[in-house]
């Protein structure tokens, strides 16, 4: 199985993992995108343990595309904030992953709700 190692930048590992996913392309073997969510969540190294848990458990549907942007989000976090804990840090993906979901119904943008609304005159 392909699988990442712990000393692996994370980049890198998506990388390979999508020109492996174009090299199958190519020969005609064709992987519908939840196996191929299935499988980059499984290439993660135990490290991620925590990370895939809550992403398979906290969301009922997640795309490829999904999965990509959240780990390229904390691979940013852990370069930006260093690597004091890795729990709190895939916390902080998931729990910023999640206001990126929210849409103002007020004003449409991304990151809030009508209840928290800047264009509303309170």
């Amino acid at each position: 199985m392909f699988r990442m190692n712990e000393d692996e930048l994370l980049r890198d590992h998506i990388s390979q993992f999508i020109t492996l996913l174009n090299d199958l392309k190519n020969v005609e073997v064709k992987i519908d995108d939840k196996d191929q969510t299935i499988l980059l969540l499984y290439s993660l190294p135990y490290s991620y343990k925590f990370f895939r848990e809550t992403l398979i458990y906290g969301k009922d549907k997640l795309s490829f595309e999904d999965l990509k942007g959240h780990l390229l989000s904390k691979d940013k976090l852990d370069n930006e904030f260093g690597s004091d804990s890795k729990e709190d840090r895939q916390a902080s993906v998931l729990v910023a992953s999640k206001k990126q979901d929210k849409m103002c119904h007020y004003c449409k943008k991304l990151g809030h709700v009508k209840a928290n609304c800047h264009k509303i005159a309170k």
